[in-house]
């Protein structure tokens, strides 16, 4: 079901400190402390005496100590410490670790084979140090639903004409035909649609009067990351092959799903753009917009999760499903060798 070995969002850096935080992620349970020069532990979260979590326990300097009877772990999750039986402490009392790593303001988490953790493979956000763009707050959503509902909403740039008709809806929105290609990382559903207006979202952010071409880029990659760039020129200066016009809008939003259990997920997100870095307000402005168009967005997938898990008669697919379709595809196939190497490891 899952893609083990990736790296996942395990939230906000900010939102871990000093204090044993519990956390499902993948269907684990795991703990998350920081250390006293701050930098993040991530351990399983369930002592192996009576598997009692560790998260009832306390954190004494970088180490963990259970709150039945004092076993001890240490970051890499080897008891350093067993108080009713001094000097003997249990050959098999080890709790499993779990890579985790500060990066783009947000905490990642490696979910597979430790071995296999290479900081430089989490995904790559650009400009993110260019002082030109400007960035939003960002925010979490826990959503009721499996993450690949989640995944296909946003390979779906025809949903917004009906769910989002407020912000993210305009003309062509609906009727427009797609692109779909896939790439080294995942699948890009996209298309240009041409001299329309704005849609309601963007209306007071481009920085041109009259109507715009306008692209829809949704693109998601493994193991469930979606990258959805939306660009805004003046009507005549777009296209596939058009070179940037100097009053082209850009906003990127960063999408990062990360399954809690088969009916559970986190959606974490920000928006990045290429104007008004300093701009407070219009940051909080497409903030609140966003916001407002993903609990739009929940409201939907909590219902489809619900209808598709408990269905009476059989479900269809449309052409737009094309890219949904072609993704969870290549998921899976990833998922299975993963899979079939973790068994001939094990065999040998």
């Amino acid at each position: 079901m899952y893609l083990k070995n990736a790296w996942y969002v395990a939230g906000w850096s900010k939102d871990f400190e000093r204090t044993l935080k519990a956390e499902t992620f993948l269907g684990e349970e795991i703990v998350i402390y920081r250390r006293e020069d701050g930098s993040p532990v991530a351990l399983e979260d369930a002592c192996p005496h009576r598997k009692l979590p560790l998260s009832k326990g306390n954190l004494k300097g970088d180490t963990v100590e259970c709150g039945y009877h004092g076993l001890t772990f240490d970051c890499s999750g080897t008891c350093v410490s067993a108080p009713t039986q001094p000097g003997k402490i249990p050959g098999r009392a080890v709790v499993r670790s779990y890579p985790v790593v500060d990066r783009y303001r947000l905490l990642w988490i490696w979910m597979g084979d430790p071995a296999l953790a290479d900081p430089d493979t989490i995904f790559p956000i650009e400009n993110f140090d260019n002082p030109e763009w400007g960035y939003t707050e960002g925010g979490v959503l826990d959503i009721e639903c499996n993450y690949l509902w989640i995944v296909d909403n946003l390979l779906d740039p025809s949903h917004v004409a009906w769910v989002h008709v407020t912000s993210f809806a305009g003309a062509g929105t609906d009727d427009q035909p797609l692109d779909v290609a896939r790439t080294e990382r995942g699948v890009i559903v996209s298309r240009w649609i041409y001299d329309r207006p704005p849609s309601p979202y963007y209306a007071d952010l481009v920085r041109f009067e009259g109507t715009c071409d306008r692209l829809q880029h949704y693109e998601m990659c493994f193991p469930a990351i979606g990258l959805n760039k939306s660009v805004y020129t003046p009507t005549g200066t777009g296209g596939p092959d058009a070179a940037p016009d100097d009053k082209t809008y850009i906003n990127i939003s960063y999408n990062f799903m990360t399954p809690i259990d088969e009916d559970h997920s986190r959606y974490f997100w920000f928006q990045h753009r290429n104007t008004d870095p300093r701009d407070k307000a219009i940051s909080e402005k497409m903030n609140a917009g966003a916001r407002m168009a993903f609990e739009e967005d929940r409201t939907v997938l909590v219902a489809v999760h619900k209808g598709m898990k408990h269905k009476q008669t059989p479900n269809i697919d449309l052409g737009l499903d094309a890219g949904a379709k072609l993704f969870r595809l290549h998921l899976k196939r990833l998922i299975d060798q993963e899979a079939a190497a973790a068994t001939a490891a094990a065999a040998q």
